[in-house]
């Protein structure tokens, strides 16, 4: 691997770089969304960095978050500026330092931290780039580290391939960044108790939603076997009805706040008498007829209560289904926030309410 100078270099004005990141089977979709909003904007995805794109445009990245925290994208899960860009001796971290320019733009006022991501064959870990960068800034500018949920953060990216160690360097505001989570890779650390890996997928949309969950909430879960989302619920103090023909894990047979009826959904809608402050859906079901069949439930949810749902998206015509499924939704719900979250799979979370505006577009 060829050595390049550790010399810094300031990026032209008059253009703005800046790396997007999508899950690899979502690029495309998330490459449409960069274009929607900036059709003069250079895309390029770089082969050696799973799901990352490096943009282009003369529209400021600033101006680009400002719009899609207004309209947020779905598959387009994290942003950052390139405001700096450098070559590493290979093995060494000498020459990864944040300039005084850089370093000045830092608000003291301000919670920061530093995220580092890394793309190819390293010697080196994140961790160790955080902490090396984030004692450069308390000791030049004083801001306070704050590792979760920060107010500006510093993104690293590092990239080796056969030219050499890339480096690519930004400052924004932890709410420009479109998820304060480097890369928008939400990490869990696994319970105990855990039933099911779709609890992250809950969590993680409890997270990004901002859902509502006050204790002593009702909650009904349809499709809940084997019941991880039920077992959620129950942590934040919901009273949980639990719809689904198979079984329940035997963890929670024992769990006063779960009322289970052994049945399908359809099933349960001709006998529910109940109104819920949360109805959940992670049925596996064609969008189109999860859709309809969570507006037949809406009767059932509280004037200001809200819904949630995943929506499974074919392989082929993925925007058309989405679209289609939208429209269903619309008459009667309005879609908050569409995302193709990071504990997805082929699929997109939709968060739903009654009482509000409908925010989400697919154009």
């Amino acid at each position: 691997m060829a050595a390049r100078s550790p010399l810094s270099r300031s990026l032209s004005p008059a253009t703005h770089q800046w790396l997007g990141s999508a899950d690899p089977k979502f690029l495309d979709l998330a490459r449409r969304e960069i274009v929607a909003a900036d059709p003069e904007a250079v895309v390029q995805l770089l082969p050696e960095a799973t799901g990352l794109m490096w943009v282009c445009s003369r529209r400021s990245f600033a101006d680009l978050a400002q719009s899609w925290q207004a309209n947020p994208p779905i598959f387009l899960r994290h942003i950052c500026p390139i405001q700096r860009e450098l070559w590493l001796d290979e093995g060494s971290l000498a020459g990864l330092r944040l300039d005084e320019e850089l370093l000045a733009a830092i608000n003291p006022a301000l919670s920061f931290s530093v995220q580092t991501r890394l793309f190819g064959k390293l010697n080196f870990k994140p961790f160790q780039i955080n902490e090396a960068l984030a004692a450069q800034v308390v000791a030049a500018v004083g801001s306070p580290l704050q590792v979760r949920d920060p107010q500006q953060v510093i993104s690293v990216v590092i990239l080796a391939n056969s030219t050499g160690i890339r480096v690519w360097l930004g400052l924004s505001l932890a709410e420009q960044n479109l998820s304060n989570w480097a890369g928008g890779i939400h990490r869990f650390r696994r319970d105990p108790g855990q039933i099911s890996r779709s609890e992250f997928k809950l969590l993680e949309a409890i997270q990004v939603f901002h859902i509502p969950l006050q204790p002593g909430g009702r909650a009904l879960d349809l499709g809940a076997a084997p019941g991880g989302w039920s077992r959620i619920l129950r942590l934040y103090g919901q009273e949980v009805t639990a719809v689904d023909p198979a079984a329940l894990d035997e963890r929670l047979h024992s769990d006063a706040g779960i009322c289970y009826h052994r049945l399908s959904a359809q099933a349960y809608l001709a006998r529910c008498r109940e109104r819920f402050h949360l109805i959940l859906n992670d049925m596996r079901l064609d969008g189109r007829t999860s859709a309809h069949l969570m507006t037949a439930f809406a009767p059932h949810l509280e004037p200001e209560g809200a819904a949630l749902m995943t929506l499974k998206l074919p392989s082929r015509r993925r925007l058309r289904v989405l679209q289609q499924t939208l429209d269903i939704l619309s008459g009667t719900f309005a879609v908050v926030r569409a995302r193709h979250l990071f504990y997805n799979r082929s699929e997109v979370t939709l968060y739903l309410r009654k009482g509000a505006q409908s925010a989400v577009s697919t154009t």
